[in-house]
């Protein structure tokens, strides 16, 4: 990686690798809630919630916090959420999402809890420390469960909110990140979140030559990051946030 550009990345993670970076971004749910089990929960349902607008899906994730009056796990081991949404096909909770899919989801992610204890003791047991094989096995439990609308079916895609979350759960010493996970599975490993302002920005930079919102594309630029950031890819998703702000207000 040339040297200028190196030293470029490693400036924009420095200056947005902040705890000001959780205002207006999904990550921030975590950070409200108490317990490791309830912050798990909460990250992963408000992951799985983070696409379109961030004016309406947060919302919606707010929402879903204050059913479950804080107590994200609780909410849903205990089967409460079923009086908050229930089974309704024909009402819409969020874009393609309706009231009936989110139940489905929760009701499969109850069932996780209910044979594993959490999804963190279930991708311990699956992946051996890799994050892209707990991609895959997070993708392929809900999808054996007949759930892959919430959650990709596999990890063909670039599984961006997956990724996202495992970002969430693995890296430690972090004012965002919060590395519950960080006991069992390498930072080494995570692949970079992407979405098309990602691939954008990458395109921007030369780190990507492809705009294809793939798991192929996600771990070339993942590759790509790590010559800045040995040993913590990832990080590079703050360098690349702060790049797109950087060149939003020029």
């Amino acid at each position: 990686m040339d040297p200028k550009l190196k030293a470029l990345l490693v400036s924009l993670a420095d200056e947005y690798e902040t705890a000001d970076f959780l205002a207006g971004d999904p990550s921030q749910f975590m950070h409200k809630v108490k317990g490791a089990k309830n912050q798990e929960a909460t990250a992963f349902v408000a992951s799985c919630l983070s696409f379109g607008s961030r004016s309406q899906f947060l919302p919606k994730v707010e929402w879903l916090l204050r059913c479950a009056k804080g107590d994200m796990d609780r909410w849903i081991r205990s089967g409460a959420f079923e009086k908050d949404i229930p089974p309704d096909g024909s009402r819409c909770f969020y874009r393609f999402f309706t009231y009936e899919t989110m139940n489905g989801f929760l009701r499969v992610y109850q069932g996780l809890m209910k044979d594993y204890g959490t999804l963190g003791e279930y991708v311990r047991s699956k992946c051996g420390g890799d994050a892209l094989k707990a991609v895959q096995a997070i993708c392929g439990y809900f999808s054996s469960q007949g759930l892959s609308v919430v959650v990709p079916k596999d990890a063909k895609s670039a599984c961006k909110r997956v990724c996202m979350f495992l970002r969430w759960m693995v890296r430690s010493n972090s004012p965002v990140d919060i590395g519950l996970w960080s006991d069992f599975m390498d930072k080494s490993t995570l692949v970079m979140p992407l979405d098309t302002h990602v691939v954008q920005e990458a395109l921007r930079l030369g780190l990507l030559s492809s705009s294809c919102a793939s798991m192929c594309v996600a771990k070339r630029l993942t590759a790509a990051l790590a010559e800045a950031f040995p040993g913590d890819p990832c990080r590079g998703d703050f360098a690349l946030f702060g790049y797109g702000v950087s060149k939003d207000a020029e």
